[in-house]
């Protein structure tokens, strides 16, 4: 029976460097592997908290602006008492200074005439005195909200520069991603729909061959087409150094005989992924460190019909 193998490139958008190790025990490359999934969590993590600061920007940036027309209605509010107040200590005082004449012109007058005008000449002195501490309270509480909305605007000020520079790095990200896709299709005109396919998926770019671009049945070594393909792909990485790539080996679910040096589907799909590394390194000077060879056997099948059988079997097992 013929043995199949699906090849996928995943291309990370990071910064950071992975150290490239020899393959030379089978327990060196499943470490490997296990730092490159990690690698990944972390990325998955990083990203799912960035979206998470910017739900959370965007929730307190709606809550502060709603604050802000809250305190203009009561800042208009008050700013309308205390014209109010303002004109009624006006009249007051108007009111003040007719009594006082009136009290100078009756001083010699009438005792109890004279009585009565002091007694309402006291009582408008005091309602004077209270209209000017209610005017003092409003003028400091009118202060107070000015000063809270000053600080509120601040704040929301700050507040959209971060939802901005969150968006701003969402954008790039998606952009750089775009801009990956779009030079290795261009690179990789002529081979997309004959065993290759180029996808965008979770903020990765994914490059696909089958066995028909890269290995015959049972081999680690890349077909001539396949070695091609794999040439043009190594320009592009080398163009673009800050791209990590993560080169994974599939195999279908036949078991191999066991042997010589490849004892099984383990052993096949990481000496044929080790096979694309060193095709990528040999044809440019693509930085090593930024690449990571992994094996998945038969146990993560890219054929979406092979992964539905996978299925059935692990679920046979369970209930067996």
């Amino acid at each position: 029976m013929k043995k199949s193998m699906n090849y996928f490139v995943v291309i990370v958008l990071t910064g950071a460097l992975f150290s490239c190790v020899p393959q030379r025990k089978l327990e060196e490359e499943q470490a490997k592997r296990e730092s490159c999934e990690k690698e990944l969590a972390d990325l998955k993590t990083k990203s799912q908290d960035c979206e998470t600061k910017l739900t959370e920007a965007n929730k307190q940036l709606a809550d502060n602006q709603k604050m802000i027309v809250g305190l203009e209605k009561d800042t208009a509010v008050i700013g309308n008492s205390y014209r109010i107040l303002t004109n009624k200590y006006d009249k007051l005082n108007s009111i003040n200074e007719q009594l006082l004449d009136k009290y100078n012109r009756l001083l010699e007058g009438n005792l109890a005439d004279t009585k009565k005008l002091s007694g309402e000449l006291q009582l408008t002195q005091e309602q004077l005195l209270k209209k000017q501490d209610e005017l003092k309270a409003l003028a400091a509480e009118l202060e107070a909200k000015k000063k809270s909305l000053d600080e509120l605007n601040a704040e929301l000020k700050k507040r959209e520069a971060r939802v901005a520079e969150l968006e701003n790095v969402l954008k790039n990200k998606d952009a750089a991603v775009n801009d990956l896709k779009k030079k290795l299709s261009d690179a990789l005109l002529g081979f997309e729909g004959k065993g290759l396919t180029i996808t965008q998926k979770n903020g990765k770019v994914y490059v696909s061959m089958d066995e028909s671009l890269l290995f015959a049945s049972g081999s680690t070594t890349v077909e001539s087409k396949g070695v091609e393909a794999l040439k043009k792909v190594a320009k592009v990485l080398e163009q673009n150094a800050d791209i990590n790539v993560v080169i994974e080996g599939h195999t279908d679910d036949v078991p191999m005989a066991g042997k010589g040096e490849i004892k099984d589907n383990w052993d096949l799909s990481v000496m044929r992924a080790t096979s694309i590394v060193k095709i990528i390194t040999k044809n440019s000077s693509t930085d090593p460190r930024r690449l990571t060879a992994a094996g998945r056997a038969e146990y993560f099948p890219i054929d979406p019909a092979k992964v539905r059988m996978l299925e059935r079997k692990i679920v046979e097992r369970k209930l067996s």
